[in-house]
């Protein structure tokens, strides 16, 4: 006769589901990310499997982000089941590992929209200013 999960025999939590997800890292005002490989259920006390990458999202000098990917271990990750999250499936689709994500779209889209608008304004000031003068 088989054991409960519950009652702590490891068969269980070996089995349990597995996320790709970000776990941030760093000082307050200066975040950093690794890409790890976690069980499904959020409990903070659960070790990280294995570390598939890292995400800086801090400009540097050259005002680039910063990302590093294990892509095979990736694969071998999705491969036996792992679930992506959102800002994950976002990178990989940005690098060209996976379709590009939506939400990219989405963010794409409003930061043209804001930049034509900007745009306007400025252009709209310079004419009353040279309608001033």
């Amino acid at each position: 006769m088989s054991l409960p999960p519950a009652s702590g025999t490891g068969r269980y939590f070996a089995k349990a589901a597995k996320s790709i997800r970000l776990i941030r890292q760093g000082c307050t005002n200066r975040p950093f990310f690794h890409i790890s490989v976690t069980h499904r259920r959020r409990i903070n006390s659960q070790p990280v499997i294995e570390q598939l990458g890292s995400y800086d999202p801090m400009p540097n000098i050259n005002n680039e982000k910063l990302v590093a990917l294990n892509l095979e271990r990736i694969k071998y990750w999705l491969g036996n089941g792992a679930h992506i999250s959102t800002p994950v499936a976002e990178l990989l689709g940005l690098s060209g590992f996976l379709p590009i994500h939506p939400r990219s779209y989405m963010t794409a889209w409003r930061n043209r929209r804001t930049e034509r608008e900007n745009l306007a304004k400025l252009e709209a000031e310079k004419a009353k200013e040279t309608a001033s003068t």
